[in-house]
């Protein structure tokens, strides 16, 4: 089982850095032709922190984000494809819910992961949007 990792973006060495952008944008901008600006400063925010599976590799990365209204935001989640199978996206999800604090956290889900991202308590929080084309779902977990 690989191990699963977590730090604040300030303190990764440069090279997991690299990684963890380099998956970023072979699933989002390359796997599904969204070209869209993934490097977009939240990373360097105050409070983000980026947590991935892999032993000498990223296989698998989340981000967590603190939101000027007091929510945490999880984003950015996403997997290698000689990694998928192996439940490593659901076991980032699940150490970034046991670190956040607010009582609200939220998430933009692809519209085909809603049910996904259910199995963790979150819910649809409004209409559907399109985002690079792609359908999306707004989703909360209240606590």
């Amino acid at each position: 089982m690989l191990p699963i990792h977590r730090a604040p973006t300030r303190n990764l060495d440069p090279v997991t850095l690299h990684e963890i952008l380099r998956l970023r944008q072979d699933v989002f901008v390359v796997e599904q032709g969204a070209a869209y600006a993934d490097i977009d400063g939240r990373d360097l925010e105050p409070g983000t922190v980026q947590f991935w599976a892999g032993h000498g590799s990223v296989d698998a990365v989340v981000r967590l984000l603190r939101e000027p209204d007091g929510s945490e935001r999880i984003g950015r989640v996403a997997t290698a494809a000689r990694a998928r199978g192996q439940g490593l996206a659901g076991r980032l999800i699940e150490a970034a819910l046991a670190e956040t604090q607010a009582p609200r956290v939220v998430l933009g889900a692809q519209a085909h992961l809603a049910e996904w991202y259910g199995r963790f308590g979150f819910e649809r929080d409004g209409d559907d949007y399109l985002e690079d084309r792609i359908p999306h779902v707004p989703m909360v977990l209240n606590r």
